[in-house]
C-alpha cells in the first residue's frame, strides 16, 4: 500500500475539495507524459492504478513477432518466449516499466500535469461552490482598501465590493465582518471572480429571510421591495395563512426582529406595509405613515390621484420627496399627492364623484396611531418636520 500518496490524496480531497477519483486520473496521465518524454511515444502504455491501496503498475505493451521492426510496438518470439513459454506471434506482452528510472525532464513534466490538473480542479470547485451561492447572502471578513474598492474575504475566496455597489458614507475596517449579497460569479482562469453588493434591494429580502421564520418557509411572502440604500426601504408582505399576521410577523415582539436588520444596515429605516391586490389600497398603504383620505388609481395608465389632509402633505412626500418616490417604486405607479385644500381648489373631490367631508373622521386626526406599518413613525414625522 503507498501510504504517502494515499495520505496525500486525502488532505488535498478534504482541504481542496478535489475527488480522489480526479487525483488518480491526474496521476495516471503525468505517468503517460512521462513515459512519452522518455520513450518518445506513449501510445502502447498502460497504467493501472488500484484506489483502494494508490498502488500502481506502469507497464507497456507489445505485439510478438518473429523479427520486430519497431522496438517500441513490437518484440521478437525469442524474447517473448524468454518471458513465458507461452507466448506466440500475434500475443500481447506487457512489459512492467520502472517509473523511477525516468529522467529528471520527463519527471519534472510529470509533476507540472499533476500540479495543473489540482489547480484547474481547485479553480473548477470554487467556482462551483460560489456560483450556487449567486443571489444570496454572505458574511465576509473585511480585508482591504482596492483604492475606493473594498477586498471582502468570503472564506476560500476575496470578493470585490465596487464602490458603485457601496452605500455611500458607509465605511469599513479590516477584520470587521460584514454581511454582502452575491451579484455574479465569473469563472476566470485565476479562479472565480465574485462581486457583491451593500445596495442591492435583495440584500434586504435575504436579510428577512434568515431572520424571519415565516418568511423563510414561504408562510409570509415579500411581494414587493422599493430601496433606496443607507437610507430608507420599503417592503410589501402578505400571509398565505389567514393566522399569522406578516407585518407582526416581519417586526417581532417589540419590533425585534426588524431591528437586528436595521442594526446589519447600520441604521437604514424600514417600512413594512401590507401587500394588497387593489392598488388603491397598495398606494394608500405605501405612502404610510401618512393617512390617506382618497385614493383614485389607473390601472391601464399605471398613474394615481392622492389627496391627503393638509397636515399630512409634507409627511406623506416625504424628505426631499423620499416617501412619495419609494412608494412609487414600490407599487409601479406614478403617483401625484394632493392635499385637502389644492383639491378643494382643483375640483377634484367632484372629479371623483366625492363630496368634501365624505372622508372618514379619523383621516383628520392630528396625532398618527401607531401601529405595525409603522413602527417607525416619530422618525418618519422628524423627517416631515424638517422640511
Amino acid at each position: 500500500m503507498n501510504k504517502e500518496l494515499l495520505e496525500a490524496m486525502e488532505v488535498l480531497e478534504k482541504e481542496k475539495n478535489i475527488s480522489k477519483e480526479t487525483l488518480l486520473e491526474a496521476i495516471e496521465n503525468s505517468l503517460l507524459t512521462a513515459c512519452k518524454n522518455h520513450f518518445g511515444k506513449a501510445d502502447n502504455v498502460r497504467v493501472n492504478i488500484n484506489p483502494d491501496t494508490c498502488d500502481f503498475a506502469v507497464y507497456m505493451e507489445k505485439e510478438v513477432v518473429e523479427t520486430p521492426e519497431d522496438d517500441q510496438l513490437q518484440i521478437s518470439l525469442v524474447d517473448a518466449k524468454m518471458m513465458n513459454p507461452k507466448y506466440e506471434v500475434g500475443d500481447t506482452v506487457q512489459i512492467p516499466l520502472d517509473s523511477k528510472k525516468f529522467g529528471r525532464i520527463a519527471t519534472q513534466n510529470a509533476k507540472n500535469v499533476i500540479l495543473q490538473k489540482i489547480r484547474e480542479e481547485e479553480r473548477t470547485s470554487l467556482y462551483k461552490e460560489y456560483y450556487m451561492k449567486e443571489k444570496d447572502v454572505m458574511t465576509g471578513i473585511v480585508q482591504r482598501m482596492l483604492g475606493k474598492n473594498v477586498s471582502i474575504n468570503l472564506g476560500r475566496v476575496d470578493a470585490i465590493l465596487n464602490e458603485s455597489e457601496q452605500v455611500k458614507g458607509e465605511t469599513f475596517r479590516p477584520t470587521e465582518r460584514v454581511k454582502v449579497y452575491i451579484l455574479e460569479v465569473k469563472d476566470t482562469p485565476k479562479g472565480p471572480r465574485i462581486s457583491v453588493s451593500r445596495t442591492h434591494p435583495d440584500l434586504v429580502k435575504r436579510l428577512f429571510e434568515s431572520e424571519v421564520a415565516e418568511v423563510r418557509d414561504g408562510t409570509v411572502e415579500i411581494k414587493a421591495i422599493a430601496r433606496e440604500a443607507g437610507s430608507r426601504s420599503k417592503i410589501a408582505v402578505m400571509s398565505n395563512d389567514p393566522n399569522v399576521d406578516p407585518v407582526g410577523a416581519c417586526v417581532g415582539l417589540n419590533g425585534s426582529r426588524v431591528n437586528s436588520i436595521v442594526n446589519e444596515l447600520r441604521g437604514e429605516k424600514i417600512d413594512i406595509i401590507n401587500w394588497d391586490e387593489n392598488p388603491a389600497y397598495l398606494i394608500e398603504n405605501a405612502l404610510s405613515p401618512a393617512k390617506v383620505i382618497c385614493v383614485v388609481a389607473d390601472e391601464e395608465e399605471r398613474e394615481a390621484q392622492v389627496i391627503v389632509p393638509d397636515y399630512q402633505l409634507s409627511l406623506a412626500i416625504g424628505k426631499e420627496g423620499q416617501n412619495a418616490r419609494l412608494a412609487a417604486r414600490l407599487t409601479g405607479f406614478k403617483i401625484d399627492i394632493k392635499s385637502e385644500t389644492q383639491a378643494r381648489e382643483m375640483g377634484l373631490f367632484e372629479q371623483m364623484g366625492l363630496q368634501y367631508g365624505d372622508a372618514p373622521e379619523d383621516t383628520y386626526e392630528e396625532e398618527i396611531q401607531d401601529d405595525y406599518q409603522d413602527y417607525d413613525s416619530e422618525a418618519g414625522q422628524e423627517d416631515a418636520d424638517q422640511q
